[in-house]
């Protein structure tokens, strides 16, 4: 470069306000301001509707997820703590008619209640009465349907009916059936014209009228479109996801936002495997101090035959020494004796490092975020756990895993606990004091329930318990509300509790549900006043 040129650079760096003037560029502060190392522009992104994005994305997420579930024992072990968080062993059915209005009385409602549970009992836990395919309990249902939910992101089946006939031949009693459909039988096409969008129909308000399903008829699949409620305002098709935007229309994959994390560790894995099994194949090094091949090349050199054959000899000697000496290292390793100058050094494996731990584990924790359990339980690492570690886990985690209970879990168990009981109803299993009209007109007054799950686990039952004790005594809290929290059915405790006491004081022994410095619990009539009037008779 010319010197010219060169002033000709300096003078326009002075202009600009560079580091050579002295003088810096002027201050700005506005949103998403980039570093000097344009992080920010280097990341491309626009924005896109979510419900397209879903679309796009759905069959390959899918994919993924599958493939890492049944290939990962760590996931597979994630979607069981997420069945047993959710549901744990059976959502309980909690009937919560209001029936004022219609001249039921509070023993008339409490005795239709546990009518009602007894009933569902049956038909839950009997697989020929409540799966369309006769294999499964209504609890295991839920289990597939969760199952579904972790690697397709949403819940789909059908609720179809079986005719009398049918089931008298089957030898069963009710015509409500589930019918599990996996959500890659919702098939994913898109026509504006009908309102289709990836194989939901809707109306001219957005809401799900119809649903296009894939079906095998004696071997030929075909489109098959299922309305998305009867004639009655039933619910015929159960389709569940957790949305993200208002117009979303189907589920994906909770793992889709952890696939790349996830991929990234199995890759991590691999390597670290490989290398450190390559290092404990070559870990026994020998080194020796003879001559190299080029040191044999220069001994042909030498033009004093005499000394080449006199060092030739000696090297020979040695070697000769050193052939009658064994190394082993297999399963039997012994080392008789060495070659003169050769010495024999082991190494240890030097992978994985000491960064393997803490960026391994910052892979799981992300996916176990994704997912909704705490990093503990999808690793089972707890070699850091404290008391109030465990504490906050539980504490972030498990309102994560109510919400999915309420979101998913429950209303799936909702839409068939109403049709089963509307069938009841109809055909008089179960009695009510009005006729099927005026329960039709009242459906939801009827058929309002919740669901109990599992109880949130605790680091310390002994702590936990007082804590339950202390809300009681200061009336912040009630027996209702902590069985609920437990996921104990209190009617049925209550129930059982009495019949026990009144067997045990019956008897004459003391009842184990006497609280110490308190009154004895009252039974029906005590019999020194049983005494006292027949006396008086």
């Amino acid at each position: 470069m010319k010197l010219l040129d060169r002033i000709k650079g300096v003078g326009r760096a002075l202009r600009s306000g560079t580091v050579l003037s002295g003088v810096s560029t002027r201050p700005t502060a506005r949103m998403l301001r980039d570093s000097k190392s344009g992080v920010l522009a280097a990341q491309q992104v626009s924005i896109v509707d979510n419900r397209e994005e879903i679309r796009r994305s759905w069959r390959r997420a899918a994919a993924y997820a599958l493939d890492f579930i049944q290939n990962s024992g760590k996931l597979k072990g994630a979607c069981d703590q997420v069945l047993v968080d959710t549901v744990g062993v059976e959502l309980v059915l909690q009937p919560q008619p209001e029936l004022a209005e219609l001249g039921y009385s509070p023993d008339e409602v409490a005795a239709l209640v546990a009518q009602i549970k007894r009933e569902w009992k049956r038909y839950a836990w009997n697989p020929r009465e409540c799966d369309m395919r006769g294999k499964f309990t209504l609890p295991q249902l839920v289990d597939i349907g969760l199952r579904w939910y972790m690697a397709y992101g949403e819940i789909t089946g059908i609720l179809d009916y079986m005719p009398r006939a049918k089931r008298r031949a089957k030898g069963i009693r009710t015509g409500l059936k589930v019918c599990m459909t996996p959500p890659s039988r919702l098939v994913q096409d898109t026509n504006e014209f009908e309102n289709l969008f990836q194989g939901v129909y809707h109306d001219e308000d957005g809401s799900p009228i119809g649903y296009l399903f894939e079906e095998k008829v004696n071997g030929v699949t075909q489109k098959v479109r299922y309305p998305a409620f009867d004639a009655e305002g039933r619910p015929t098709v159960l389709h569940l996801f957790d949305p993200t935007d208002a117009t979303d229309v189907r589920g994906i994959s909770v793992l889709s936002s952890a696939i790349r994390k996830h991929a990234q560790k199995e890759v991590l894995d691999e390597a670290t495997l490989q290398t450190a099994i390559l290092q404990t194949i070559f870990a026994a090094v020998l080194t020796s101090e003879n001559p190299s091949k080029d040191a044999f090349e220069a001994l042909e050199a030498l033009e004093d035959e005499e000394l080449r054959d006199e060092f030739v000899g000696f090297l020979q000697a040695k070697m000769d020494k050193a052939r009658e000496s064994t190394i082993g290292i297999n399963g039997t390793p012994t080392v008789a004796q060495l070659g003169p100058g050769e010495d024999l050094q082991f190494r240890t494996s030097a992978t994985p490092g000491k960064e393997y731990l803490p960026f391994a584990s910052s892979l799981d924790r992300e996916t176990a975020r994704a997912i909704g359990i705490t990093y503990s339980s999808y690793a089972m690492d707890h070699s850091d756990a404290t008391y109030s570690s465990v504490r906050m886990e539980n504490a972030t985690i498990w309102p994560i895993a109510v919400r999915r209970r309420e979101r998913l879990a429950a209303p799936m168990l909702q839409a068939v606990y109403e049709s089963w009981f509307d069938e009841m109803v109809g055909e008089g299993r179960i009695k009510l004091k009005v006729s099927y009209e005026v329960f039709a007109a009242n459906r939801e007054k009827f058929t309002w329930a919740q669901w109990q799950g599992p109880a949130a686990p605790t680091a310390d039952d002994y702590k936990s318990e007082r804590a339950v004790s202390e809300r009681l005594a200061n009336g912040t809290s009630s027996i209702a509300i902590e069985g609920g929290l437990k996921g104990i059915d209190t009617d049925e405790l209550f129930n059982q509790q009495l019949r026990e006491h009144q067997r045990y004081v019956a008897a004459g022994m003391r009842s184990p549900y006497e609280r110490p410095n308190q009154p004895p619990l009252p039974v029906d009539e005590p019999p020194d006043e049983t005494t006292k009037k027949k006396a008086a008779a």
